[in-house]
């Protein structure tokens, strides 16, 4: 009979993997904006800075969608720690150039000032996130960044959540204009909230964990030299 407590390890763990495919096949489909193949939105390609701004931020945003994923695989961390190392380098250098190249996007969009806050918004908090995260790298403050590359990935997630948001709002009778603004906002607040949730509950516990476990280890080392 499945307890409780594996009734949520294996629903967090399909979410993840639902997570995972749903970026991985978002960015795949966005990499047709630097093709110049497939259909595109027209607003989007209508923005006063798509050039070149656009291809900037889709190659950065992409990327790090197809790469953002395997930085949450534990084995991966522990197997391979220096390939870890330099996919999560080339995942915050993709984030940082999407988020540039966001935030001069924001301010040509069609859709307003209530879209430019929105995108704007997030361009600076993802700006902020990643920086962070990669101080505390440096710094090996590896709690600290965890928590911060929870949040960056929570907004790199905002290109699926958007995606997934819009086709909803002609549903609703929402004319697109109006659903664009909305998702301006409505595609990275919640998941920055509960990421943010997740973060307060989870990384506390991971770091006492670990902290436990490294001074069972020191103990039972000096033990060991004492008896020696």
């Amino acid at each position: 009979m499945m307890t409780g407590a594996t009734m949520r390890t294996r629903t967090a763990t399909a979410l993840r993997a639902a997570a995972a495919l749903l970026s991985v096949g978002v960015a795949l489909v966005s990499y047709r904006y630097l093709a110049g193949v497939g259909p595109r939105a027209p607003q989007i390609l209508a923005n006063l800075f798509a050039r070149p701004w656009l291809a900037l931020h889709v190659a950065g945003a992409a990327t790090a969608l197809l790469l953002g994923p395997a930085q949450f695989v534990a084995g991966l961390r522990a197997a391979a720690p220096r390939v870890h190392r330099w996919v999560g380098r080339s995942y915050v250098l993709g984030c940082l150039l999407g988020a540039v190249a966001g935030l001069v996007l924001a301010f040509g969009s069609t859709a307003g000032p209530i879209a430019t806050v929105g995108f704007g918004t997030l361009s600076i908090l993802w700006i902020v996130v990643n920086v962070e995260g990669w101080r505390a790298a440096l710094q090996r403050r590896f709690a600290d960044h965890r928590a911060w590359m929870i949040r960056s990935f929570a907004l790199t997630f905002a290109a699926v959540t958007l995606r997934l948001y819009l086709p909803l709002f002609p549903l609703l009778g929402v004319d697109f204009v109006d659903g664009y603004r909305a998702v301006s906002i409505l595609s990275w607040v919640p998941n920055l909230i509960l990421a943010e949730l997740y973060v307060r509950r989870a990384i506390p516990a991971a770091a006492i964990l670990a902290a436990t476990k490294a001074a069972r280890s020191a103990t039972g080392a000096s033990g060991s030299a004492t008896s020696s």
